[in-house]
């Protein structure tokens, strides 16, 4: 066994957890603005800075979620059978994880590169999938502290 539940080793992937689940979401509530802000600015600069954002999401944003999820199975498998696949919370935590790795990679990204190459109508995509991202993390936020369905 790695760690108990609730030990130190236990502590700190959850403290991973935590990091890397602010890393994946930090664009959704900085980016919105950033972008609007980049409305008056002629489109090669706007494009530049865009590119970054899109490239951010590729290298950083989007290997952040999908290590925060297995950050998450690793907490269960650490967890002294405390935290069970078949608990209701956890079985939906994995499918709204799997619903956001899937938002993400087929829409936001691809969304993100085409308003970098000057495809103004990416924007609306763009809006519309971040905020259906923003439901699904709030989503998660209440499977992670309200835990349904686990015991006691």
């Amino acid at each position: 066994m790695l760690a108990a539940y609730d030990g130190t080793g236990f502590k700190i992937v959850l403290l991973l957890h935590i990091l890397t689940v602010l890393i994946a979401f930090s664009p959704s509530f900085v980016h919105p603005l950033l972008t609007r802000q980049t409305t008056g600015f002629d489109a090669t600069n706007r494009g530049k800075i865009l590119g970054l954002f899109a490239g951010n999401g590729r290298r950083i944003y989007a290997p952040a979620l999908i290590v925060a999820g297995l950050f998450g199975f690793a907490l269960q498998g650490m967890s002294d059978g405390v935290i069970e696949f078949s608990q209701t919370w956890f079985w939906l935590a994995v499918v709204v994880w799997v619903a956001m790795n899937g938002l993400l990679h087929a829409v936001l990204l691809p969304a993100e590169r085409a308003l970098a190459d000057g495809d103004e109508s990416a924007a609306k995509k763009l809006d519309t999938a971040g905020m259906i991202m923003t439901v699904l993390l709030l989503v998660m936020l209440y499977l992670m502290v309200f835990r349904p369905g686990m015991p006691g």
